[in-house]
């Protein structure tokens, strides 16, 4: 667990990480010696906030559109020589938060899971050749849903659940692990703006953590280290919420 370079060698994709959890991920991951393809959407400015940043490159891609996985996963794993890890996060929010699971809701859900159903199947033939295999899904964070959303939350975090553990079921004997992370009230850019227009939900969210504190892109990341390291080589299927620990439903 003390070793500074669990991740030598290995080569990762994270998508959403111009800001927020997808950058601390790729940060953590080249402090432990991966190489990291860095993606996110047309417009965030990706390629040149890592243009100084040795280990990682920042790539543009249409992250909502099923239609350009495939080249975009190819484009990635020419640039790195390979894929070991992939970080599945997608640039999905709703205009407001989220207070229950309605027509809205249920599409977006759809829309998430083809999302990574797609770039799992065309990253497959790349992380099957690695040694160290990785698939690490990132869950809607605490902000997307009202202070009410409670039943909308577990709905969307029994969607991956049951989406992981598919997907883990049908790789496992390649020898790859497949697991999701939940977060909590993370303070990313896209939750500060949200927080900013509706402070009674960012008061619920830090009552309803038992650390009584908003969670930073950091605690995910640390997870995320974990399960793509080593470490983590018999942990498939299963999900760790990262949320401080909470004090109710939600």
């Amino acid at each position: 667990m003390g070793d500074p370079l669990r991740l030598y060698g290995l080569n990762a994709l994270v998508l959403h990480a111009a800001d927020g959890i997808g950058e601390a991920i790729a940060r953590t991951f080249i402090k432990h010696g991966a190489s990291v393809i860095a993606v996110d959407s047309n417009n965030s400015g990706v390629e040149q906030h890592f243009s100084s940043v040795k280990g990682i490159t920042g790539m543009t891609a249409a992250l909502t559109d099923p239609d350009g996985i495939s080249a975009l996963v190819d484009e990635a794993a020419k640039k790195l020589g390979g894929i070991d890890i992939l970080v599945n996060d997608f640039p999905l929010r709703p205009d407001v938060p989220i207070e229950q699971a309605d027509e809205r809701f249920e599409r977006l859900l759809e829309l998430r899971a083809a999302l990574t159903m797609e770039i799992c199947r065309s990253a497959l033939p790349h992380i099957k050749q690695s040694p160290a295999g990785r698939i690490i899904n990132i869950g809607f964070l605490r902000s997307f849903f009202a202070a009410g959303g409670a039943a909308a939350g577990a709905r969307a975090e029994q969607d991956l659940a049951n989406l992981t553990r598919a997907l883990a079921a049908d790789i496992g004997e390649l020898g790859i692990t497949a697991n999701y992370i939940q977060p909590g009230a993370i303070m990313t850019p896209a939750s500060r703006e949200v927080f900013r227009k509706d402070k009674s939900l960012r008061d619920y969210c830090i009552k309803g953590s038992a650390a009584r504190r908003l969670g930073e892109p950091v605690d995910v990341a640390k997870v995320a280290l974990f399960l793509a390291s080593d470490d983590a080589v018999f942990v498939s299927g299963t999900g760790i919420a990262v949320d401080g620990g909470r004090t109710h439903a939600d």
